[in-house]
């Protein structure tokens, strides 16, 4: 090769002008700037001056709930308690002026206390109460009472029944499986199977309530040889009903036959 052929290469071909190597360190200043200016606006003291700072923390200490704001409770269940023939007639009769209707409400009204005492809403209704047209609840329940005649020696204790034909029928059989065996418990009294009535099983109000409320009928024992108990310790009779119904609510355990395991 010529020695005199690099001679002949143009000095700029070799090496940037003095021009475009200014502009190379002018653009690098540039983007510095910039980024420094964006960096500086990102900072909790660019994005909030000291004045919005601090009316925001005044905001906070006024009204601490705002930043955390309550959850909403979700509402319990709703049961629906018929004391029987509450409003409509006296039921049956005893010979001292006893009536059914006195008894089924003295029950029917503690048992709405016992539940209303564990946060449950309770509405108390009367036999044929207005409200049942269509009354939507987790669970509803007619107390009532036998006969206060003599009738045999066995004609005491108490009978539990849902609807003959029910949209849920595991459920309207878990309900009855529940109060059978919780009253059964709470009072000692015998459950009569093979006693109930027609009059149970169709009870009126079953074809009256929504079809998505678990009903049952319970008579809670015999005005003539359970009175005592019936009029007496009417808390315990309550107390019965209700564990039944919690039972029922909570999906407590039961075993074969109405009783627990």
């Amino acid at each position: 090769m010529d020695e005199n052929a690099f001679d002949e290469i143009p000095e700029s071909s070799t090496s940037p002008s003095q021009p475009a190597f200014l502009s190379i360190i002018w653009t690098v200043v540039s983007v510095g700037l910039i980024m420094a200016t964006l960096l500086t606006l990102f900072t909790p003291t660019g994005l909030f001056s000291n004045r919005s700072l601090e009316a925001m923390f005044q905001a906070l200490q006024a009204n601490p709930g705002a930043a955390y704001p309550t959850p909403t409770p979700r509402p319990m269940p709703r049961v629906g308690i018929v004391a029987g023939h509450a409003g409509n007639d006296s039921g049956a009769v005893c010979p001292d002026g006893l009536t059914e209707a006195q008894v089924n409400l003295e029950i029917a009204l503690r048992v709405q206390q016992r539940l209303l005492a564990v946060g449950y809403q309770v509405d108390l209704l009367n036999e044929f109460d207005e409200r049942l047209a269509g009354y939507q609840a987790q669970v509803l329940v007619s107390i009532h009472n036998d006969s206060c005649n003599y009738i045999n020696d066995e004609a005491t204790g108490f009978k539990v029944a849902a609807a003959s034909s029910s949209l849920f029928p595991e459920k309207a059989e878990r309900l009855t499986a529940c109060l059978v065996d919780r009253y059964a418990k709470a009072t000692g009294l015998r459950y009569h199977p093979n006693t109930i009535t027609r009059d149970m099983t169709e009870y009126h109000t079953f074809s009256e309530i929504n079809s998505e409320t678990t009903a049952a009928i319970i008579e809670t024992g015999f005005l003539n040889l359970d009175r005592r108990i019936l009029t007496e310790e009417p808390d315990r009779v309550a107390q019965g009903v209700a564990d039944g119904i919690l039972c029922f609510l909570r999906n407590e355990p039961i075993g074969q036959n109405g009783t627990s395991p």
